[in-house]
């Protein structure tokens, strides 16, 4: 590291090219002891009131464009696109495999650009294509709408987990995460209210508006006016504008002890070295095979979860009420782990419980009768499943949490979003359309899924836990207090080195 006479001299500033994206910010060498705990808590409480809101609007929109098209399926919408076969579950796979394509490059850009401006602008655009979606007239202009919208909406879980680790200290990752992952179900009684709204109107007026139709205006037009106030209130802390030159630096000095790094540089050197650790370190194959494991039955239930309801006998308006104390379940039980995780090494024993309802919920559904009278059955085995939901959030917190080196992080979360991608674009293809209405088959796949999930995590948690022991070890043996280690890994954190290069990381689990 510098030494902090010399780093106060010859102050680092952002490049002209940046100039237009975001502020002109001057950052020097910090340490956590520069300011008061009550500094820090003032500015995480604006910081909270201002990303915090906004994030939980911005996730749960892009939830609800991405997975819209499952309500207006209730609606005619395979119909009215004369959707045949496997054709409507091949708009969710492609939607991911041009996730996939471009999660990569997207990243990049971001990490060299701006991560606030690209993102607000790449919503402006998803938003145009969502609400397009209402002129399609077959699978063929669905088809490129979805990969289209697959392109530009990949950047806003990346982004997300970017903004998280440059503003909020490892202790406190996973509890904000869970404040706007909650917008999934929290967002989504919001939407799954107003799409009631719609599709009992068109039904109700049969010379109007299609439902579906009516779906993709209200969904796009609603994520073309979020970009809007995204491109003036999210970013890094070296991006925005509502903080003061003082605060940028509070907030530097509050994630020092993180041990991954700061985000006191313009411009971002990628290593190689750094990329080729992040493909041999064992917990990103852990976290690969994780979320691979997540995503499959998630895609295939975003997907079709809405057509497995009525197959227990429910209308399409019922589908959408009925569906709606899940969603608020959820909220509930995201709150309930947020909370939890706020206590050490929590994480993953909260994932390895989370998977239990959904893995004894899917099986039931794929067991039970195909009689109606046991549709309420039914609809608890389904209700059971929203525990699952909170896992996909809990994986990528291992992202911040857990990945040192700036270059390592952003390959680890583009091998973790791939993972993403896979998952769910696979998922919808266990759904075969001669297995309609119950889809049997598809169901017991999710299920052996979320069992196996169970089994990497569990092995994933011992190994942590073992590269912990390890170093604790060898600090020992050196005499090191748990002070001094607490601040070497801090210092080492800000030379941007890897969590493996640094034996005074620690992982959290």
């Amino acid at each position: 590291m510098s030494n902090p006479a010399s780093s106060l001299s010859e102050k680092k500033s952002v490049s002209d090219a940046d100039e237009t994206l975001f502020p002109q910010v001057e950052f020097d060498e910090v340490r956590e002891t520069d300011y008061s705990e009550e500094q820090y808590r003032k500015l995480l409480k604006k910081i909270d009131w201002v990303l915090l809101p906004l994030m939980w609007v911005a996730y749960g929109v892009q939830q609800a464009d991405k997975t819209g098209i499952s309500t207006q399926a209730l609606f005619n919408f395979r119909q009215d696109n004369h959707l045949v076969g496997q054709q409507y579950s091949w708009l969710s796979t492609i939607f991911y495999l041009s996730y996939l394509v471009f999660e990569f490059p997207m990243s990049y850009l971001m990490q060299r650009v701006s991560v606030g401006k690209t993102l607000s602008v790449l919503m402006f655009f998803w938003g145009v294509i969502v609400l397009c979606t209402a002129f399609a007239h077959n699978w063929a202009g669905l088809m490129i709408l979805r990969t289209l919208q697959g392109l530009f909406e990949c950047t806003i879980s990346p982004s997300f987990l970017l903004i998280i680790g440059t503003w909020y200290k490892t202790s406190e990752h996973a509890s904000r995460s869970i404040i706007w992952g909650t917008a999934n179900s929290g967002f989504g009684v919001i939407v799954s209210l107003c799409m009631y709204a719609i599709g009992d109107s068109s039904q109700k007026h049969n010379s109007g508006l299609a439902a579906w139709k009516g779906i993709s205006f209200f969904l796009g037009g609603t994520t073309i006016l979020l970009s809007f106030f995204c491109w003036f209130l999210l970013g890094t802390p070296r991006e925005v504008a509502w903080i003061s030159k003082e605060e940028r630096r509070i907030a530097q000095a509050r994630i020092v002890a993180n041990k991954t790094g700061t985000d006191h540089h313009s411009r971002r050197e990628w290593k190689k070295d750094q990329i080729l650790e992040a493909f041999l370190d064992p917990s990103t194959w852990f976290l690969f095979c994780s979320v691979v494991l997540a995503g499959l039955p998630n895609g295939g239930i975003t997907s079709f979860g809405s057509l497995v309801y009525t197959s227990f006998g429910f209308t399409s308006l019922e589908t959408i009420l009925y569906d709606i104390p899940r969603q608020a379940m959820s909220i509930i039980w995201f709150l309930i782990v947020g909370y939890l995780c706020r206590f050490p090494n929590m994480r993953f024993l909260l994932m390895l419980f989370s998977i239990i309802p959904g893995f004894i919920g899917l099986l039931a559904l794929a067991l039970l009768p195909s009689s109606t009278d046991f549709r309420w059955i039914k609809f608890g085995m389904y209700f059971m499943t929203m525990t699952t939901n909170i896992n996909g959030l809990l994986l990528w917190m291992h992202v911040p949490s857990n990945v040192g080196g700036r270059t390592k992080k952003s390959a680890v979360s583009s091998i973790m979003f791939i993972a993403y991608c896979v998952g769910n674009a696979g998922g919808s293809q266990f759904f075969r359309a001669v297995d309609a209405p119950r889809y049997i088959p598809a169901l017991i796949a999710c299920s052996i899924c979320l069992g196996l999930e169970f089994v990497f995590v569990l092995t994933w948690r011992f190994y942590l836990a073992y590269q912990n022991h390890v170093r604790d070890k060898a600090a020992e043996a050196q005499g090191l207090t748990p002070e001094q280690v607490k601040e070497l890994g801090a210092q080492n954190g800000e030379k941007d080195i890897t969590d493996r290069e640094n034996p005074h990381f620690r992982y959290s689990y």
